[in-house]
């Protein structure tokens, strides 16, 4: 196994997920186990979604690898925010989302949306999503409308439990992005 210590100490930039940067104290020991946590379960292939609410009036949104179906009844969906996203507390205070799951060519709006940037949204195509109007981004292979059931507090994170109000998804085969080991992918049968 590889040592994961910095040469000469400092804080790197970590990124646990797409977008999602954690900050670590300069300790070597407690770096080396954040970077051995985030290559073992990086092992674990992940498709990409984007949350989407309309905050007043405002589209906000977030990347998201960390996304599951949790009850069928009722039905239920999962996802995870970080404490320091800036698009989950005005998500929250919507009180409804809408998650878009990604097909292999958004890579781009993944990045978009995984990025800090004010503007996120211009020139990205979307339609309000049947109930609650958050945006369904337009080449998604589904999507997946829903109330927020429940927050729980997670350490550095909130677990979401969306109750879904509506779904869709595209005909066909499509693939779907996928996130493994640090890089998007595809399925290649």
């Amino acid at each position: 196994m590889s040592s994961d210590a910095i040469p000469g100490g400092g804080s790197p930039d970590f990124e646990l997920r797409p977008g999602e940067e954690v900050e670590l104290a300069e300790d070597p020991q407690a770096l080396s186990a954040a970077r051995r946590f985030r290559d073992v379960l990086g092992r674990f292939a992940s498709g990409v979604t984007v949350v989407t609410a309309l905050s007043d009036g405002v589209p906000v949104g977030m990347t998201c690898q960390s996304f599951s179906s949790v009850s069928l009844d009722p039905p239920l969906v999962l996802f995870v925010p970080a404490l320091t996203s800036r698009a989950w507390p005005r998500i929250r205070r919507a009180g409804q989302f809408c998650v878009s799951i990604l097909a292999a060519d958004q890579t781009a709006l993944s990045q978009r949306m995984a990025s800090r940037d004010a503007e996120k949204f211009a020139g990205v195509g979307w339609v309000p999503s049947p109930v609650s109007g958050s945006p369904a981004l337009e080449g998604a292979l589904a999507h997946v409308d829903c109330a927020v059931h429940a927050v729980h507090a997670a350490g550095d994170h909130d677990v979401v439990i969306g109750r879904v109000l509506a779904l869709d998804a595209v005909d066909g085969d499509p693939r779907p992005l996928l996130f493994y080991r640090g890089t998007y992918r595809t399925t290649t049968d």
